[in-house]
Parts: structure tokens; sequence; C-alpha cells
């Protein structure tokens, strides 16, 4: 990170080091719990980023912190529609096979892991959980948007978004709404992470 920049990563119940929690598969509750954890931290010129599920999750959580005053200073979203919209609302209910064969041919899963019946057992409930709360969240009936910026990512090729639905974003703001396509995929953000991160920084330090 560049000085004077931290970077806070959010841990969601049951992964890494929270494994034995319980799983959550409610965005809003998700949301609850990082701003719990935001407000603690020096509220200065904060910027959101999220991917997939967890792009619906900084969009729930800016609006959260916007209705206690505490707007973030910029929501970015990849590799995620609009909220409230999804692609496939049913992927989680797949049987397990198929589930795991649609989850690894979005390229994130290594191909050592994804032939590991062992290792597949652990993770397919936590990616049904994540693809349930997508699926089961609603952004509710706020009458008033953001007015921050909102900036989305897309990956060329991504089979979970409609690149032309993206421009949707523009509707949850009265702030700027700019959109940027990288090559990659679903899983754009492992391609020219330096730029990526460049990106999200240097234009709220710009």
């Amino acid at each position: 990170m560049p000085p004077g920049v931290e970077l806070v990563a959010v841990q969601y119940p049951g992964r890494g080091d929270r494994f034995a929690e319980r799983l959550v598969d409610d965005v809003a509750e998700m949301a609850g719990h990082v701003v719990a954890e935001l407000l603690q931290l020096t509220r200065s010129d904060q910027v959101l980023f999220g991917h997939s599920l967890g792009a619906m999750v900084a969009y729930e959580t800016a609006m959260l912190l916007r209705d206690m005053g505490e707007e973030p200073a910029r929501l970015c979203a990849s590799a995620c529609l609009p909220p409230g919209q999804m692609k496939d609302r049913n992927v989680h209910m797949k049987p397990d096979d198929e589930f795991w064969a649609t989850v690894c041919a979005l390229g994130g899963i290594d191909p050592g892991i994804a032939a590991d019946a062992s290792l597949r057992e652990l993770f397919i409930p936590t990616l049904r959980s994540d693809l349930r709360a997508h699926a089961n969240y609603r952004p509710g009936s706020r009458t008033r948007p953001l007015s921050c910026p909102v900036r989305c990512y897309h990956g060329v090729g991504d089979p979970l978004v409609d690149e032309s639905r993206l421009p949707e974003w523009a509707e949850v703001t009265t702030g700027e709404f700019t959109l940027t396509v990288r090559p990659g995929g679903h899983f754009h953000v492992a391609t020219d992470v330096a730029g990526l991160v460049s990106d999200v920084v240097g234009r709220e330090r710009a």
C-alpha cells in the first residue's frame, strides 16, 4: 500500500481464522458486522471495495454508514450486477457435483484443489452459503441514494455478469459513476493486482 493508506480486510464467519464460527448467509447481517468494526477505526476517506458477493456487502455497508452520517468516500463494486440482481439465483441449489463444476468453471479454484474430494466437501458449504446470501439479497425500499462516487470493475468474459447492465449501478448514487473493464473474467482481481490497487487508491488520492 502507498504511504498513508491502510488496508483493512474483511474476514467473514466460517472462513480462515474464523472457520469455527457459524456461516452467515444474509448480506444485511454481514454488513452489520462490518459496520460495527469500521466504526471502531479512524473514519477518514474510507473506500469500500467488494468483489462479487463482497460488492453487495460493500453496498449494504455503505448504505448503513450513510444512514449513520458516516458515508464512505467511495464505493468500488467488482464482478457484480447492481443490487438485487443476479444472473442465476438457483446456483446454490444445484446438486454437489453440478454445483462444484459450476464454481470451478469460473476459474478461481486451483485445479489441484478442484480435484481433491476432501477439499471439495470442505468448501462446498461455504460457497453455497455465499451464493445463497447473494441470491436472497434485496436492497430494500430506501428512497435516498448514496452521494459518494461509485466505480465498477468488470472482467471481460465474466459469465456471471452482463456488462450491459452495469451502468445501472449509477442509480444507487447521485455522485459520479464510472466503469472500467479489465481482462481476467470473474476473477479479474487476480490479474494485474498492482494496477487494480493503483486505480482504487489513486482515484481517491487524486
